[in-house]
């Protein structure tokens, strides 16, 4: 604390000093007083640029493969069930139509409300890595002893329990995100986690397929339990090295030096105008009041169930490519094409979503090209046309994988705010998958009119919800243009402050700067 007040004081005379008798370039001055005080380079120099590609670098060679392969093994793991109801399970375990709907729903019972008491754990820890290890270890112990289950009330327990961990990752994947990348930045690295859950619904179908041919009967075991014994397996190695792999906050990760640390904090102050913590009043619980009360947040969180309602189908795609009529390990094979090109799309579009700063299109977008694809299977039974359906259907995800990050940039601070916000959009938004589950009713098969209408109209309301808050944005943001004391009125002096001492600035220049902030619709 006393070398912090060490630092502010050298870099104010140094302003000073520069204020009064220099008539050279300003951010040049800035940087070389900076650099003798072993501070940051100014925001915008050469040096500067320099620094914050090299860290990005060093950042998203760990971060990014990381949460990647875990999300892969995230879904791998939850919709294991799906792929093996093909080869027997439901059978197996005398479970009838309605208990298998039942099996899919329970784990969002525990999923969903699990995500706001995780994220606000999330936002208090301080080794959010060990956090997220342990839950990734967890989730892939409940999955392997999924495999030993010998009926219905088992495999329930082994479903609800396996939500418990599992609500940890993506809003807390999101959330830690949010800690490292600026809003230009973070749409992108949101669609490479993202593209985690779109390929592991190819990857997952291609695993089954070699495990449910290849395996029926080894050692006396049905080739569906060696499909949770194996993604069990894996989940659980990986979330052992999750541990040392992943990031803390940028104020205590090891694996950077102290200088990298100062630059990680102080980028992401200087996008929104203040630091990116919690100023001592700053609670989880707070946090939680915070967002509960902010209505932004409440039509956040309905657009996703609603979203989530109408891509509700993903619980079912093997189901869904099971109708066009081919065998077990053909119709796996099928499934995979039209995720892996969802990844790709879902990619490009968080790429231009960065370029633009846009947000409602390119989410929005997606779900009409879904809303299409529903109308195509709605009005043939060609096998040509429900596989061109299946490909524009999971085009939709692309959409979803944006939300959490237009929430972020929606609710920037105080971080247990945001932490808050984000688990509460998408605990609430994954009931629509648990409602979801009893849409896609086999008796409705194989035309499922009943399950598409219902999806498409879920779609709908979305789309009109989600133009409800781009326009509170835009004016939010009118509001800013036409007072830029607003921006002022609305900044936590606190976190300023802070944000000011991280760039070496005085406190009335970071609260310049601070004008510039603008939500992002």
């Amino acid at each position: 604390m006393i070398q912090a007040e060490r630092d502010d004081e050298k870099a104010k005379v140094s302003l000073e000093e520069m204020k009064k008798g220099s008539d050279r370039d300003t951010s040049e001055d800035m940087g070389r007083v900076l650099e003798e005080d072993d501070g940051l380079p100014a925001p915008g120099t050469e040096e500067r640029i320099i620094a914050e590609k090299k860290l990005l670098r060093k950042l998203d060679m760990r971060l990014l493969p990381t949460i990647f392969v875990i999300y892969i093994m995230n879904y791998i793991d939850r919709n294991g069930i799906t792929t093996a109801r093909l080869q027997g399970l439901q059978a197996d375990l005398n479970m009838n139509d309605v208990q298998y709907a039942t099996l899919i729903a329970v784990l969002y019972a525990s999923y969903s409300p699990a995500q706001i008491p995780s994220n606000m754990l999330l936002n208090y820890v301080t080794r959010p890595a060990a956090y997220i290890g342990i839950c990734v270890v967890a989730w892939g112990l409940t999955s392997l002893l999924t495999g030993v289950t010998v009926n219905y009330s088992g495999i329930l327990a082994c479903r609800f329990f396996i939500g418990l961990p599992e609500a940890a990752f993506y809003p807390g994947a999101m959330y830690l995100l949010s800690r490292w990348y600026t809003k230009k930045e973070l749409s992108f690295r949101s669609a490479v986690l993202y593209a985690g859950l779109l390929l592991s619904n190819a990857f997952g179908a291609l695993i089954a397929a070699g495990i449910l041919s290849g395996m029926e009967g080894k050692r006396g075991i049905r080739a569906w339990r060696w499909l949770f014994f194996v993604e069990g397996a894996i989940t659980i190695f990986i979330g052992l090295n999750a541990m040392w792999l992943l990031p803390d906050y940028p104020s205590n990760t090891w694996w950077l030096s102290k200088r990298e640390q100062r630059l990680a904090q102080a980028r992401i102050s200087e996008d929104a105008g203040e630091a990116d913590k919690d100023n001592a009043e700053d609670s989880p619980m707070k946090g939680l009041k915070m967002a509960i009360l902010d209505p932004i947040v409440g039509l956040f969180a309905i657009m996703a169930l609603v979203q989530l309602l109408g891509l509700s189908f993903v619980s079912f795609f093997p189901t869904l490519t099971e109708t066009l009529g081919f065998s077990t390990t053909i119709t796996l094979l099928l499934a995979a094409p039209p995720w892996i090109f969802a990844a790709v799309v879902c990619c490009i579009n968080a790429w231009h979503m960065d370029r633009t700063g846009e947000r409602y299109f390119h989410i929005a977008g997606w779900w009409w090209v879904v809303i299409v694809g529903f109308i195509i299977a709605l009005s043939t039974m060609s096998t040509a046309g429900r596989y061109v359906s299946l490909f524009m259907m999971a085009c939709g995800y692309a959409g979803f994988a944006m939300t959490l990050v237009w929430v972020s940039n929606a609710v920037p601070r105080p971080p247990a705010k945001r932490a808050a916000a984000m688990a509460i959009v998408n605990g609430v938004g994954n009931l629509g998958n648990l409602i979801g589950s009893f849409v896609w009713k086999s008796a409705w098969g194989p035309e499922y009119h009943q399950s598409m209408i219902i999806s498409l109209c879920g779609l709908v309301l979305s789309s009109v919800l989600s133009l409800v808050i781009r326009q509170m944005l835009v004016k939010k943001n009118k509001k800013l243009d036409r007072d830029e004391r607003a921006a002022m009125d609305d900044a936590n002096r606190e976190r300023v402050a802070e944000a000011a001492r991280l760039e070496g600035l005085t406190f009335d220049q970071a609260m310049e700067r601070r004008k510039g902030f603008r939500y992002l619709y």
